[in-house]
């Protein structure tokens, strides 16, 4: 079950002026659930994206890049299109002419070139794409496009999410109503550069191009690229930014002081949706926050955060509420920090403090860090005291129905 997850409803979701969402029932692995998505989108939006770092990228993604650097104010991004239940991962020559082939036939209904559609995969890997079954879809998809199915899409896109994973906001700039809708998905191979995960985040302003690219590694680097389940990098990672360009503000310039005001909103929105992600993380039953401080520059405090939330002893020891403290030492130790005095090092768990100094403080006892671990939600707090830089990063533990959905994905 997930943890803490945040409730809302399709009456939660606002609708984004110039994004039209629609779904269908296509069959791709399982009968009888939502499993393809289309976004259509007004001529006027501008998108950019970041995608997996794997070098085992996946048909879609390569294809999706290319397209992405063929876009121009004369031949925008169109519609997006993704499709659940199967990867198209591995699949060589064949797969990426089964991506190709899913942007024709978008196109011909949408009557727009091939090139200006994106594609987007999620799940078994090396399958080969039933590219019948998504033609067959697609119909279905765009007629019923809609710009308030939010809802629909974001459980359209789920692999083994036990829950669809959505938020909305709204903000105004210079007297003009900003709205901002979002979806994600996984709940396994979460790491960054990213994870197994898709986002998609829409908002209704008028951005550059060279703005948008400039905004989504920002908001990259503050929220999907902060989480980690089980230290997997998928193959088919993206998360893509719209700007729909419906709405009165434009945004040309990261020195003006409403890019501050949109890049907070849109930060935040994306950090929800990728805290959704590690809360219906794979048998998650702890939501657990990382936060290294007083690191000489952010780079080391991210790999002692990320040596934590990737170990497996540290993980299961918080899924049995097991105060063996010591593994965080030693993740902290190996993370590759070679100049680290870890003699003026000092952790906390919530409000205990566990280490002073590099050893376990004196006045530390067992129950109260059982007393923390039995939480739901925890905070490890590691503070080196060698500078002024942090980093935070979101992780859960590892259960035994991790191995167990894990063992069973296939079946």
């Amino acid at each position: 079950m997930a943890v803490n997850f945040p409730s809302f409803t399709a009456a939660d979701l606002q609708p984004v002026p110039g994004v039209e969402l629609g779904y269908a029932e296509a069959g791709i692995r399982k009968q009888n659930r939502k499993d393809l998505l289309v976004m259509r989108l007004a001529p006027t939006a501008t998108v950019a994206g970041v995608f997996t770092a794997n070098r085992f990228c996946a048909a879609p993604v390569q294809v999706c890049k290319t397209h992405l650097a063929r876009t121009s104010v004369t031949h925008p991004v169109r519609a997006l299109v993704v499709n659940t239940g199967n990867a198209n991962a591995g699949t060589g020559a064949a797969g990426l002419a089964d991506a190709e082939a899913t942007c024709v036939a978008l196109a011909e209904l949408l009557a727009c070139d091939p090139s200006q559609i994106l594609p987007f995969s999620t799940g078994v890997i090396l399958e080969p794409l039933p590219i019948t079954r998504i033609k067959a879809g697609l119909p279905q998809a765009v007629a019923n496009l809609a710009e308030n199915h939010w809802y629909d899409a974001a459980a359209s896109i789920m692999t083994t999410d036990t829950l669809p994973k959505a938020a909305s906001d709204t903000l105004q700039i210079n007297g003009t109503t900003i709205t901002l809708t979002g979806i994600s998905k996984g709940a396994g191979m979460i790491k960054p550069n990213m994870a197994t995960m898709l986002g998609f985040l829409a908002m209704d302003a008028q951005v550059s191009q060279a703005v948008l690219d400039h905004l989504i590694k920002q908001v990259a680097d503050a929220s999907f690229n902060c989480i980690t389940v089980d230290g997997d990098t998928s193959t088919n990672d993206s998360f893509m930014l719209i700007a729909s360009g419906v709405a009165k503000l434009r945004i040309d310039s990261i020195d003006s002081p409403e890019y501050v005001a949109l890049s907070k909103a849109v930060i935040a929105l994306a950090q929800k949706l990728a805290q959704m992600i590690v809360r219906d993380g794979e048998g998650a039953t702890k939501f657990i926050t990382v936060k290294v401080e007083e690191g000489k520059n952010s780079e080391e405090c991210r790999k002692i955060a990320y040596s934590i939330a990737h170990s497996p002893l540290v993980k299961t020891a918080f899924f049995a509420s097991d105060p063996n403290l010591g593994r965080i030492l030693a993740a902290i130790g190996y993370a590759g920090v070679d100049d680290l005095d870890v003699s003026k090092l000092n952790l906390y768990l919530d409000d205990v403090w566990v280490a002073k100094d590099g050893g376990r403080h004196p006045d530390y006892q067992e129950s109260d860090g059982q007393r923390v671990m039995k939480q739901s939600e925890i905070t490890i707090s590691v503070k080196l005291a060698r500078g002024h830089a942090a980093a935070t990063v979101w992780t859960c533990d590892l259960s035994t129905e991790y191995v167990k959905i894990n063992a069973d994905y296939r079946s």
